[in-house]
């Protein structure tokens, strides 16, 4: 339950997408800054699909730990239409149909509901997920690039958000990594793979089905 609770808030405040497949991209596109490549994958993105991997870094007596590895798929829709599957190690559902957000525990075979409504606003999840109207909740500006990837940096104009700090990693016109910093100086690292942009969706793929049995908990 506290697990489950932990990963829920994570994401809530969170997420969050992806490496490439399949797309034509304007070469002037490889070579932009950062904040010309995210507002274009913002504009031209209105659904996609793909793996991640998240990793919780500690920083202890200087050097970087890395704990709490999971991953996992996801797909998601514009605005706040989503499906983010943790496989491994534990199997856990957060899915959204614009409405409502679902949070499916396998293991306890529970699911906690909440309304969607704002939250989304300056999570790192709006970001993914959200309107594309980005700097109506976040401050954006260049990064230094790193890893092979350019940078850019978004700050919630709110500050009772969980995390204080959001980098975005982008290549060729898409988001490669994420780097979500809270006021404890913890990172959590989110890195996409097999990114699909604009993949073919069901008007109904994002209806939630509650488990045969699950207990159902309202928030």
């Amino acid at each position: 339950m506290k697990f489950a609770a932990s990963k829920a808030r994570v994401f809530a405040s969170v997420l969050a997408m992806a490496a490439m497949s399949a797309l034509s991209l304007l070469p002037s596109l490889a070579s932009a800054s950062a904040l010309a490549q995210f507002k274009s994958f913002v504009a031209s993105t209105q659904s996609a699909k793909g793996d991640f991997s998240q990793r919780l870094v500690k920083t202890d007596s200087g050097s970087a730990k890395v704990s709490s590895v999971s991953t996992g798929t996801f797909v998601f829709s514009r605005p706040g239409k989503f499906i983010w599957m943790y496989q491994k190690p534990y199997e856990q559902l957060l899915q959204a149909d614009g409405v409502q957000l679902y949070i499916y525990d396998k293991d306890l075979n529970q699911v906690t509901t909440r309304q969607l409504g704002n939250a989304l606003g300056s999570s790192p999840a709006a970001i993914l997920f959200g309107s594309n109207d980005l700097e109506q909740n976040f401050t954006l500006k260049e990064g230094a690039p790193k890893d092979g990837l350019e940078w850019l940096e978004a700050t919630p104009k709110t500050k009772d958000t969980t995390f204080d700090h959001i980098g975005i990693g982008l290549r060729n016109g898409l988001p490669e990594a994420m780097e979500l910093r809270d006021s404890f100086g913890q990172v959590s690292v989110l890195t996409f793979t097999n990114f699909q942009k604009n993949p073919p969706l069901k008007d109904n793929s994002f209806k939630f089905v509650v488990p045969k049995g699950a207990d159902v908990f309202n928030n």
